[in-house]
């Protein structure tokens, strides 16, 4: 396998690429323990006219993960620690808001996502606490369904498991990455932080699609959840990192890893939802411990996607064939890796070749076509509930809301416009019905419903919110402490 079974790859990354606004792309490709392919694409800063390059670091976001699950792994191949001991064992402090859970819960289980909880990420979404005090906080996060009985991504668990690696080998979860992982794998320029990012000469910025074109955004800094997506690196590291993924867990003769142990990592565990990857296919998809399995053409695919603000990244190899592929990119929410991923996957496995990208272009035109005359439909119609008036003044509705696992809200009036602020974030609150307030959580474009709740006396004493991402999961009650005239 050559690149010649890569023949015009350069052309058809780059005008997708282009077609979807991403200001930069890093791909390598992995087949046989040889990198066939190391490429960068576009730039890494628009404005200085920086081109990406293979040393170029991006964030990997929740690629992470299976960084967590091989650090947890490592040390269960050693009797450091083991998968299937309750973590209570290891944080004897530890509850979770279920105590049969609390009892029962393994590392196992947090790291394949079984736990019981809905996300609640904006929990710690760019909250100042520290792990140890966001572990505390668990116990008052709600569970939606029973334990163990469905796959639910869940980072804060994750953040657990690796504060659990640190606390058993006595250092951190960082310094067990960097000295039994990274180290190992010459992986020199990956580290945890994207203010070390900023330190470093080839760094891509962070961009997010605003009004159809690409504008650069703040670095997030998310070390707190940091075994849940906080590493960066660059393609010339992560090559490293899928040949070892194939390589039975040796890299340049050396063993890190038991065979046996990485592949429980690679073995599917609880059903889960399937990627774009297998939108139409009845097969269903599973994780394993850090890692997407899933078939592909008849093939199995272990993968993992990575978003964080102003980056995107896929990682994803086929053990039977050998073939691994990164692609790393500095634009928020963009399918683009995975799409360039597939169409590697074929190219190399031979076969229909699926232009993934321009598919996938095609169907969300398509859907926003499609919801056109729907929208039409209802404003002719003009059938709308009649909207009740607040039943106080937006002044009344200020002052401070506590939630023993979220921390404090606080509910402002400036120039007229209600908003609440949390984890130094400003949401504006949108008047809808009655009570009712539409949240818009800017960071995430995103709008849910908070409704502000009264006492038998009629006054107001709690703040219900929706949680984000999570249908289905309980609102979250914020009980008011404070009002601005108190």
């Amino acid at each position: 396998m050559t690149m010649e079974s890569l023949k015009g790859i350069h052309t058809y990354i780059e005008e997708q690429r282009k077609a979807r606004k991403v200001p930069g792309l890093s791909v390598a490709v992995v087949k046989d323990q040889e990198i066939v392919m190391m490429e960068g694409y576009g730039y890494r800063n628009i404005a200085q006219s920086l081109p990406v390059t293979s040393e170029t670091l991006f964030a990997i976001g929740s690629s992470t993960k299976a960084f967590t699950a091989l650090a947890a792994a490592i040390l269960a191949d050693e009797k450091i620690l083991d998968l299937d001991t309750p973590v209570k064992e290891y944080l004897p402090d530890f509850k979770m808001f279920d105590a049969f859970a609390t009892e029962r819960i393994t590392l196992r289980d947090m790291l394949c996502h079984r736990s019981g909880l809905p996300r609640h990420d904006l929990m710690w979404y760019n909250a100042s606490m520290t792990k140890e005090e966001m572990i505390e906080r668990v116990r008052y996060l709600e569970p939606n369904v029973d334990f163990r009985t469905k796959w639910q991504y869940q980072n804060i668990m994750y953040m657990v498991a690796g504060y659990v690696v640190g606390h058993v080998s006595r250092s951190s979860w960082e310094e067990v990455v960097q000295k039994r992982i990274l180290e190992p794998l010459n992986m020199a320029s990956s580290q945890f932080s994207v203010d070390k990012t900023q330190l470093q000469n080839d760094y891509a910025m962070p961009y997010m699609q605003i009004e159809d074109q690409a504008q650069v955004i703040p670095f997030r800094n998310i070390d707190t959840i940091g075994p849940a997506g906080s590493i960066n690196s660059n393609i010339k590291d992560m090559a490293n990192w899928v040949r070892f993924q194939m390589n039975h867990g040796m890299h340049n003769g050396q063993r890190l890893v038991s065979s046996e142990v990485l592949d429980t990592l690679h073995t599917p565990h609880m059903v889960c939802e399937m990627t774009e990857v297998n939108e139409n296919n009845m097969n269903m998809g599973s994780y394993g411990l850090g890692w997407l399995i899933e078939p592909y053409r008849g093939l199995r695919m272990v993968s993992h996607g990575g978003n964080i603000d102003g980056f995107s990244a896929h990682v994803a190899f086929i053990p039977a064939e050998k073939i691994g592929v990164v692609v790393l990119s500095n634009l928020n929410g963009t399918p683009l890796p995975v799409c360039i991923a597939n169409y590697m996957f074929d190219s190399m496995l031979g076969g229909e070749v699926k232009d993934w990208s321009g598919q996938a272009l095609g169907q969300k035109k398509e859907a926003t076509v499609a919801s056109e005359p729907a929208t039409n439909r209802e404003a002719a119609s003009g059938a709308k509930e009649p909207i009740v008036p607040l039943s106080t003044s937006l002044l009344d509705l200020t002052g401070t809301y506590v939630h023993a696992g979220y921390g404090e809200m606080m509910v402002e009036l400036t120039d007229g416009e209600l908003r609440a602020g949390f984890n130094s974030m400003l949401f504006p609150l949108t008047h809808q019905n009655a009570n009712q307030f539409e949240l818009h959580v800017t960071e995430f474009e995103i709008k849910t419903k908070a409704t502000f709740l009264t006492d038998s006396n009629g006054n107001v004493d709690r703040l219900s919110v929706i949680l984000l991402f999570e249908p289905g999961a309980k609102e979250i009650e914020f009980v008011r402490i404070e009002s601005r005239s108190e």
